[in-house]
């Protein structure tokens, strides 16, 4: 499966067009948004319509900036963006798991409640793909002046999931930078976008 992953676009209308010339020039077959689309939300209806247009499935979640209701709402009236806060989505052998917003706790109670029970409900066999918003604790993604900023909850997850991709974003000293946990890929794709071969 080949991805284009973005994230923290905060209403750049160049690197939506650079998404867009990438789509067709590299036969992506899907797009990942890990939030923060906008500059607090404006503009959002003419973004998701933007990505809409591009004609292969959009996957999103919300960011720090956006409103998880508004951008459901908004998605659910394209034909080609889904909405996947808290829901997941399978695509062939893979399943995405999305969990927007956030970004500024070291522990979040909801995304392990809600990733427990998730887990319980994918198929047998598929590779999970994590898509959020908030990076990692204690990774080459979370990293502000040598001191780690990101989410301990989503760093236990990946430990024991074990997902083959992990997209987040959210802190944009860390744009483009890849890491690892054992197995499982850690990315933050940047506005410019990044193409992966899952």
């Amino acid at each position: 499966m080949k991805l284009l992953a973005f994230v923290d676009l905060h209403g750049s209308k160049s690197m939506l067009k650079k998404i867009a010339a990438l789509v067709k020039t590299d036969k992506i077959e899907y797009v990942v948004s890990a939030g923060d689309i906008t500059i607090f939300g404006d503009s959002m209806l003419q973004i998701i319509n933007s990505l809409d247009a591009i004609g292969v499935p959009v996957l999103m979640v919300h960011g720090n900036h956006e409103d998880a209701a508004s951008m459901k709402r908004i998605c659910e009236k394209t034909k080609n963006v889904k909405f996947i806060h808290k829901q997941a989505y399978e695509a062939g052998e893979y399943v995405f798991l999305g969990y927007g917003g956030g970004g500024f706790s070291s522990i979040d109670k909801d995304f392990e409640e809600w990733t427990n029970s998730a887990m319980h409900k994918i198929p047998e066999g598929k590779k999970i793909i994590l898509v959020t918003h908030a990076p990692p604790h204690g990774t080459k993604l979370d990293m502000i002046l040598d001191q780690p900023a990101g989410s301990k909850s989503i760093r236990h997850f990946i430990k024991h999931a074990q997902p083959k991709l992990a997209i987040s974003g959210h802190l944009h000293e860390n744009a483009g930078m890849k890491d690892r946990i054992d197995k499982s890929k850690l990315v933050n794709p940047g506005p410019w976008g990044m193409i992966l071969n899952v």
